[in-house]
């Protein structure tokens, strides 16, 4: 409910702001499982825009222990669903909470699988999670304001987003699962950038 009504409030914002914004390629989400959304870190701004993008699915995501210091901050973003990742020394939560999320739930998990905003590097987590899981990996790409000046600016701002697919365990011809699927996931970014 909360996830919802605070959803609703930031659409308003983001049509006031920066007007209408376009989403290519939404058919591409499964309607019948629940799944893990993934993207390319950019900015602050891009985790409003895949959630609006997503309407009305719910989702739970990681963020970074610091974030829960604030009382009031840790209250909000506790009811929107987060839960805290200690990016350091992440610890087996950080893949039990999701995992059981997903099997339990209705929410759905976005994951970015650079960590920070700063980095190219893809992190295994979003892989291991969806193994584990057995829920399908929906790659998607912001592109758009990456400051609250471009926001106000009304910068056109696009939402793509790629086809599922699950990850085994064993692909046949593959050693490195991990290093397939995080290749997989950079080519399904680079694609969708392109288009």
């Amino acid at each position: 409910m909360f996830f919802s009504f605070v959803r609703s409030i930031i659409l308003v914002l983001v049509w006031i702001l920066n007007g209408k914004f376009k989403v290519i390629g939404k058919e591409n989400l499964p309607q019948d499982d629940n799944y893990i959304l993934i993207a390319p870190h950019r900015s602050w701004i891009d985790p409003v825009y895949l959630v609006l993008a997503t309407t009305p699915k719910q989702f739970s995501v990681m963020a970074k222990k610091e974030l829960f210091k604030n009382p009031v901050f840790r209250w909000i973003i506790t009811h929107m669903n987060a839960f805290p990742v200690d990016r350091d020394n992440p610890g087996p939560s950080a893949i039990k909470t999701p995992v059981k999320s997903l099997k339990e739930t209705d929410l759905g998990l976005i994951i970015f699988p650079t960590g920070t905003r700063h980095s190219n590097e893809l992190k295994g987590g979003a892989v291991t999670i969806a193994k584990l899981s057995k829920k399908p990996i929906v790659p998607a790409v912001y592109s758009g304001p990456l400051t609250f000046s471009d926001l106000v600016k009304r910068k056109k701002a696009v939402v793509r987003i790629g086809e599922p697919f699950y990850v085994e365990r064993k692909v046949e011809g593959i050693k490195d699962t991990n290093a397939y699927y995080s290749e997989k996931i950079q080519q399904a970014f680079e694609e969708l950038d392109r288009n």
